[in-house]
């Protein structure tokens, strides 16, 4: 029963400081009116990306459906925004383009995170020579502005939204390979680590264990923020003809659609753009509000 009790306080004891963290980024979140209104209107995107097959009023529309006698209507109360050359509901597809646009964003981000934090992790762990060729060819890499190495990236494999998502993840991997390799120089000479290393712990196991989740709050912050800007390349990509193809409802693909019809149709371009605007925006200001929250020296208390 005493062991037990032990147990229980040592347990209390060292959830304790994980709980007053949670406090503090609960307390900078409400005090964070934009950080709270981007957080909603992220979820409000998410939702609507989960549910747009429900939600839009034409589900046909999403697809390779013409309706010539609809062409290029204005926004009314059939068709909230309009519809396109092949007299489509643009809201419909523009709905359904959130869902497009998010998961490709979003899975960029990702496989840039899988190539990204392990070689950051073991350049900056082990050092020497692992070191110098994975930050070698990391600069070589980050000699390239990001968007012309995606485009060259995605031209040389082909014009789809598979081959874009894999573009933007090769030219983005080596920022975060540099942040974490940053971060972990730093942590790996803490006495947590050389506690693991004197009693033996594999070094793949130290890394993993021990250096990632001590690295990751950074990396958090900087992933938030570019998945905004992995929607507006995706969209330029999709614009320059390297992604979506028709008749994907990808915002993009709607904008470079919609030149032909600028002077005769504003909403053909007005509302896919006003999607691309506000969706790049709540995700750069919640990665603010992230970084305010796990980022001490940011802090406004």
């Amino acid at each position: 029963m005493a062991k037990n009790m032990a147990f229980l306080a040592d347990l209390r004891q060292s959830a304790a400081p994980r709980i007053r963290q949670w406090r503090l980024g609960f307390y900078l979140l409400q005090r964070n009116t934009l950080t709270r209104l981007s957080l909603l209107v992220v979820l409000f995107l998410i939702l609507t990306a989960i549910f747009a097959p429900v939600l839009v009023p034409y589900p046909d529309h999403a697809v390779n459906t013409t309706n010539p006698a609809d062409k290029l209507l204005p926004p009314s109360g059939a068709h909230f925004f309009g519809t396109d050359e092949q007299g489509r509901d643009l809201f419909s597809r523009v709905l359904v383009g959130t869902r497009i646009s998010l998961q490709t964003a979003l899975l960029a981000v990702g496989i840039a995170l899988l190539i990204g934090i392990p070689l950051g992790a073991f350049a900056g762990s082990i050092g020497g020579l692992c070191d110098e060729i994975i930050m070698r060819i990391t600069d070589i890499f980050l000699s390239f502005p990001p968007l012309l190495l995606s485009i060259a990236i995605a031209a040389l494999m082909g014009p789809n939204l598979q081959n874009a998502m894999l573009a933007i993840a090769l030219s983005w991997w080596p920022w975060y390979t540099r942040l974490i390799r940053a971060q972990a120089v730093s942590i790996k000479e803490r006495q947590f680590v050389r506690a693991a290393n004197a009693i033996g712990a594999h070094p793949v196991s130290t890394i993993f264990r021990h250096i990632v989740p001590n690295c990751i709050a950074p990396v958090i912050v900087q992933a938030s923020m570019d998945i905004g800007g992995a929607i507006l390349t995706i969209a330029s990509l999709s614009f320059l003809g390297l992604g979506a193809q028709a008749p994907t409802p990808e915002w993009g693909l709607m904008i470079n659609t919609s030149r032909n019809y600028l002077l005769n149709a504003w909403w053909y371009s007005i509302f896919p753009g006003l999607a691309i605007f506000i969706t790049v925006l709540v995700f750069n200001l919640l990665g603010d509000g992230i970084r305010e929250i796990l980022d001490p020296k940011t802090r406004k208390l």
